[in-house]
């Protein structure tokens, strides 16, 4: 295969996750561990594996092929649900097991499906009032959980008994089921949790009574009906979120807090070492509150609360008790500029040491994500001492989890595609198999530190260029925004980047302030204004590579090109630096910020009924009547999540204001692009439009 099947094979290959395994779960014991892995790099279906950690084996536990015929069929809810998570496989694609990890239960198609992990007990299915979603099995094996038409339900464990446990009040609200902005904003993707001794559950309630409704359309097939979409756009109200008690025989008691000052449900832990733990954060973020629920009695205390002036951070499942009964907590330390564990009362994570999250936490301390470096992620463990050694990442990007004695360790090297899946259990090893293809391009990736920020920028060359023999016209391929990264060390995430350099550009990927990995200052630099310094950074590393290679860059044709808060810089690029960038591929971009979500616009802007300046300032619709330069907007019709208005309103201005431009609107497409020939030819149609509006031959 040649290069130029690229785009052919990551469309093909779901950006090269079919066939790697993922979702791993170790028994307490550390005997077992259990994931989900397609059969080939190319196969989209998700499958139950079960692997020994001392032996290595692995064994097939269930294949939807064999357990439902026909195309797999998903209820508006899964769709949604699936979208929030981002998840483009089908099959298999999440299951829970019990405390022991000896059974496991999945939906598939709407239905429920439960498994033996021990034994050779053929997978069967429980006959339940589906569409089933999100099952969950009680700690100690004997009920499960799931949500369905709106309702949280329970069945036992060997089908009998299905019932409702906790039905909506009314016909806008949902149990048991996260609310939108948690999903989408806040890594929450649960709306139950079991108590330990399997007698009680704390189950979500939320209401949108409030929250706008729009209404999402594919304009290709006008005989299709639109649906309703409650989207809480910045400013406007957010679903109401409450949490219930709920017994076995359905008894139940609302865990009460003050929801107009705390609306958001950040995160549910109920672990064996104390009462359960609800967190929760004020509309801005600036300010967290830890609950503790008295699990008799729905009572709750406060057991810890901390502000910050910007906004508060998040960190899925870092809330929980130490063994002896402590607060365990990962936090901004500002005196220090270190996102760091804190213990009771003091911090328990060294100053300096960068954590990116917590992976798990027993006996031995807390099982961590740092990073060493911005591009890096270490696993290492904090003891309860406060000692820290490292388990996995020495120079590149891994993460995992540990459980029993076992570990998981998933690692990535900057200058390698593989990814390498072990199971450690000293003194044993075991490789677990991933099918996923290698790409038919090798990555060549060079890092460097632009301007006095030191803003990582990597860059890309077409195989095989000899330095100084030519100047190539720049592609700035970034995301760019907060709360994620592109540079990392990890080669297999240039894939894209190397396949558009290979067509004869310098390709240069750059993440400037607000990017992850440097520290709680670095971040907050953003706060108020998500346009001015953030371009300001990509220029810095664009004139940065050009005074590195004077003879290999031209600067006279520079183009831009990201997906959603990339495809608002790419497209801000144009209008407002058009000096600089000469050529704009804007995807999905957000255009108008209060067209977007609640929870992510107002942490960074702000509540536009507050000040409006930050929206007004960010906007890019105020900046169309200086279009000059070519701009490319790609859109799905069906996002639902920067829904397609936002290029409408660009566009709409551009238009009024006389300013050629394209639009290239995605029929049946969301925020995402699973669809092979959709994803195939898009990256070409942009590889087209780069070339023409450069004067590339």
């Amino acid at each position: 295969m040649s290069d130029q099947t690229y785009p052919r094979q990551r469309a093909r290959t779901r950006g090269f996750s079919c066939g790697a395994p993922r979702l791993f779960t170790i028994a307490p014991d550390g005997a077992r561990v259990v994931f989900v892995r397609s059969t080939s790099g190319t196969d989209t279906v998700g499958r139950l594996w079960v692997l020994d950690a001392a032996t290595g084996q692995e064994t097939l536990v269930a294949d939807p092929a064999a357990l439902h015929e026909g195309a797999e069929e998903l209820s508006r809810e899964e769709q949604a649900r699936r979208e929030r998570m981002r998840e483009q496989a089908s099959g298999v694609v999440g299951y829970a097991t019990d405390k022991d990890a000896t059974r496991a239960v999945f939906a598939l198609s709407g239905g429920l499906y439960a498994a033996s992990l021990t034994s050779a007990e053929p997978v069967h299915a429980l006959e339940v009032a589906g569409p089933v979603i999100d099952p969950r099995l009680s700690p100690d094996g004997r009920h499960v959980a799931y949500h369905a038409h709106g309702a949280l339900r329970l069945v036992e464990a060997d089908g009998t008994g299905d019932r409702a446990l906790v039905e909506p009040s009314h016909e806008h609200e949902t149990c048991g089921l996260v609310d939108f902005a948690a999903a989408e904003e806040l890594e929450r993707s649960r709306g139950f949790w079991w108590s330990p001794a399997s007698d009680a559950l704390l189950v979500e309630r939320f209401d949108v009574s409030l929250v706008q409704e729009w209404w999402i359309a594919d304009p290709v097939h006008p005989g299709t009906r639109p649906y309703a979409h409650r989207y809480p756009s910045a400013g406007t109200p957010n679903a109401v979120v409450s949490l219930d008690l709920v017994r076995l025989d359905g008894s139940s008691l609302p865990v009460e807090w003050d929801a107009e000052a705390l609306p958001y449900l950040v995160d549910v832990h109920w672990g064996e070492a104390g009462d359960p733990l609800v967190v929760l954060a004020s509309r801005e973020q600036k300010r967290f509150v830890v609950l503790a629920v008295d699990p008799a009695t729905a009572q709750t205390r406060v057991v810890a609360e901390w502000t910050d002036p910007q906004w508060v951070d998040v960190f899925p499942g870092s809330v929980r008790w130490s063994p002896d009964g402590q607060l365990l907590t990962l936090r901004a330390d500002r005196g220090t500029d270190t996102y760091r564990l804190h213990l009771g009362d003091g911090w328990l994570s060294p100053a300096g040491l960068q954590l990116r999250g917590v992976a798990g936490a027993d006996d031995d301390g807390v099982l961590a994500l740092a990073a060493p470096h911005p591009m890096q992620s270490a696993l290492v463990r904090i003891r309860w001492d406060g000692s820290v050694s490292t388990l996995a990442g020495d120079g590149g990007y891994a993460t995992g989890l540990s459980a029993g004695g076992t570990s998981v360790v998933v690692e990535r090297r900057l200058g390698s595609t593989a990814v390498s899946y072990e199971v450690r259990s000293s003194p044993d090893a075991h490789a677990v198999e991933s099918f996923a293809e290698t790409p038919v391009v090798e990555p060549r990736v060079e890092v460097i530190e632009a301007g006095p920020d030191a803003i990582l920028t990597a860059v890309l060359w077409p195989t095989g260029h000899e330095p100084g023999t030519r100047r190539l016209p720049v592609v700035l391929s970034p995301y760019g925004g907060p709360h994620h990264q592109e540079v990392l060390a990890a080669g297999g995430l240039y894939g894209e980047d190397q396949w558009l350099a290979d067509q004869g550009f310098c390709v240069v990927v750059a993440d400037g302030r607000g990017t992850p990995g440097r520290g709680p200052s670095w971040d907050r630099r953003i706060k108020h204004d998500l346009a001015t310094g953030v371009l300001d950074d990509q220029v810095t590393a664009l004139q940065a590579v050009a005074e590195r290679w004077p003879d290999d860059v031209d600067t006279d044709r520079v183009a831009i090109r990201g997906w959603s808060f990339g495809g608002y810089l790419a497209a801000l690029a144009v209008l407002a630096r058009p000096d600089v960038f000469h050529a704009a591929v804007a995807g999905a971009p957000v255009t108008e910020w209060r067209l977007y979500d609640t929870a992510y616009t107002e942490r960074y802007l702000g509540i536009p009924t507050d000040d409006a300046a930050p929206y007004d300032a960010c906007s890019l619709i105020p900046f169309a009547p200086q279009l000059r330069r070519p701009l490319l907007i790609i859109h799905g019709l069906t996002d639902d999540n920067v829904v397609v208005a936002h290029t409408l309103a660009l566009s709409g201005a551009l238009t009024v204001h006389g300013r050629p431009h394209q639009v290239l609107p995605l029929s049946g497409v969301t925020h995402m692009t699973p669809q092979e020939e959709v994803a195939e030819n898009k990256l070409l149609l942009e590889l087209d439009f780069i070339r023409r509006s450069l004067g590339v031959a």
